[in-house]
C-alpha cells in the first residue's frame, strides 16, 4: 500500500511540475510595486495611483509581450506603515517600487530601498527629503521648492494679491518645504506676505478660526494653502460661515477638494491651484485616459492617478529598452534604471519632454488653474 502511494505521490509530483504548480498565475510578470494610502485621510491619492498603476498595467498585458503584475499595500500615509508594507511587497518579489504616494511614508521607505538597491520612481512625493543622497530615487510629480516658487511668480504675475496669507502644516514634510521656497520666493520678488504663522500640526484639525482670524486681522486679500485637500475644505467651509471673503491658491495636494463627498464646490469658486493635469483637457490622450479611468472605476482620475499612470509607462518604456524581465532581480533592475532614466524623455498626462537628472527631480513645468463652475479651467 505504502509503495501505491509513493508511486501516486511522484506521478502527482510531476503533473504538478508540468502544470506549475505552487506558482502564481503571474509567475512570469514584472513584480511592480504600489504603495500609498488606500484607506484613511489621504485614501483618495492613494486608490488612485493604485488604480491608475493596475490600469496602465492591464493596458499593457493586453499588448502582449512583457506582462507586469502590480503589488498594492495600504499605509494610510504613515512611514511605519509604509515600511512594513514595503517588506511585504519584498517577500513577494517586487523588482522596482513606483510609490510610496505620501512624503513622509515614502522619505522612510526610500531609505530602505537605498540600502537594499531597489529602484524606486515616486509618482507623488515631492518633497526634497524623498530622494536626496539617494541615486536610486526618481521622482514623476514636481517637487515642492519648485512649487513654492512657482506659487508665489503665479501669484505675483497674475496680480491675485496684495497681502498674503499662509496656512501651513508645521508637522508635516511636504508643507513645511513648499512654505519655505514660497516665502524665500516672495521676499525675493516684492510679495508681500503678511502672516506666516498661521500654522497647524495634524490634517484631522477641525478648527481654522484663529489661523483665518489671523489672516483677517492682517488684512490679508489671498490664503495661500501648501496643504491637502481635506485641511483645505475645513478652511473653506469656515471662512464662508465667518464672512471672511478671501482668495485662494493651493498646490498639488489641493487636487481632490472637487471630488469631496458633501462638499459645497461652489466654496472653491475661484480658487486658484497648481497642478500637472486637467481632467477636462480635450487632447487626445487625456480624453482616453480619463474616459477609460471612469468607466473601470467610476470616478474621474485626479493628478495623482494621472502621474501614476505616467510612472507605470515610464517603466515600461525601460523594461523594453533594457531588456528587464521577471527573472532580472531588483538589484540589476536598480543598477539597469538609474543611467537609463538620466538619458530618458517622456511625454505624457502630466508633461511634454519631461527629462530627469541625477538628482532624481523631473524637469517640468507646474501649470496653474483656477475652478469655475466645478472644474479647473487654466490661467495660463
Amino acid at each position: 500500500m505504502k509503495k501505491v502511494i509513493s508511486v501516486v505521490m511522484v506521478a502527482m509530483m510531476a503533473i504538478c511540475m508540468l502544470a506549475g504548480c505552487g506558482k502564481s498565475k503571474d509567475a512570469g510578470a514584472i513584480k511592480v510595486g504600489s504603495i500609498g494610502p488606500t484607506t484613511g485621510d489621504y485614501a483618495q491619492y492613494g486608490l488612485a495611483v493604485e488604480n491608475a498603476m493596475k490600469m496602465a498595467a492591464d493596458e499593457i498585458n493586453a499588448l502582449g509581450g512583457l506582462q507586469f503584475e502590480v503589488l498594492g499595500e495600504d499605509d494610510q500615509g504613515d512611514p511605519t506603515m509604509a515600511v512594513n508594507a514595503y517588506n511585504r511587497e519584498m517577500e513577494k518579489g517586487m523588482q522596482a517600487l513606483l510609490g510610496t504616494v505620501t512624503s513622509g511614508a515614502c522619505a522612510a521607505v526610500a531609505a530602505e530601498a537605498y540600502k537594499e538597491r531597489v529602484f524606486l520612481l515616486t509618482p507623488s512625493a515631492s518633497n526634497p527629503a524623498v530622494n536626496e543622497g539617494k541615486d536610486n530615487v526618481y521622482q514623476v510629480c514636481f517637487t515642492d521648492p519648485n512649487q513654492g516658487a512657482s506659487a508665489a511668480l503665479t501669484i505675483k504675475n497674475l496680480g491675485l494679491g496684495t497681502k498674503i496669507a499662509i496656512i501651513w502644516n508645521n508637522a508635516q514634510d511636504y508643507s513645511t518645504s513648499i512654505y519655505q521656497s514660497f516665502t524665500a520666493k516672495a521676499a525675493e520678488i516684492g510679495l508681500d506676505v503678511v502672516v506666516k504663522d498661521a500654522t497647524f500640526s495634524d490634517d484631522s484639525n477641525a478648527d481654522f478660526s484663529v489661523q483665518l482670524q489671523k489672516a483677517a486681522d492682517a488684512g490679508a486679500d489671498l490664503v495661500f494653502l501648501p496643504i491637502y485637500y481635506t485641511p483645505v475644505a475645513a478652511i473653506m467651509q469656515q471662512a464662508k460661515a465667518a464672512g471672511y471673503n478671501f482668495k485662494f491658491f493651493g498646490v498639488d495636494g489641493m487636487d481632490g477638494l472637487l471630488a469631496i463627498d458633501g462638499f459645497d464646490t461652489s466654496l472653491a469658486e475661484g480658487s486658484y491651484m497648481l497642478t500637472p493635469f486637467d481632467a477636462n483637457k480635450t487632447d487626445s490622450k487625456t480624453t482616453a485616459f480619463v474616459s477609460n479611468y471612469k468607466a473601470k472605476f467610476g470616478d474621474v482620475p485626479n493628478q495623482f492617478a494621472a502621474d501614476a499612470y505616467d510612472a507605470m509607462y515610464i517603466f515600461y518604456a525601460a523594461c523594453q529598452d533594457l531588456g528587464i524581465t521577471a527573472e532580472t532581480s531588483a538589484k540589476d533592475v536598480c543598477e539597469k534604471m538609474i543611467p537609463w532614466m538620466q538619458k530618458y524623455t517622456y511625454t505624457g498626462l502630466t508633461g511634454d519632454n519631461m527629462v530627469w537628472g541625477a538628482d532624481g527631480c523631473v524637469s517640468k513645468a507646474a501649470t496653474a488653474y483656477v475652478i469655475r463652475n466645478g472644474q479647473y479651467a487654466s490661467v495660463q
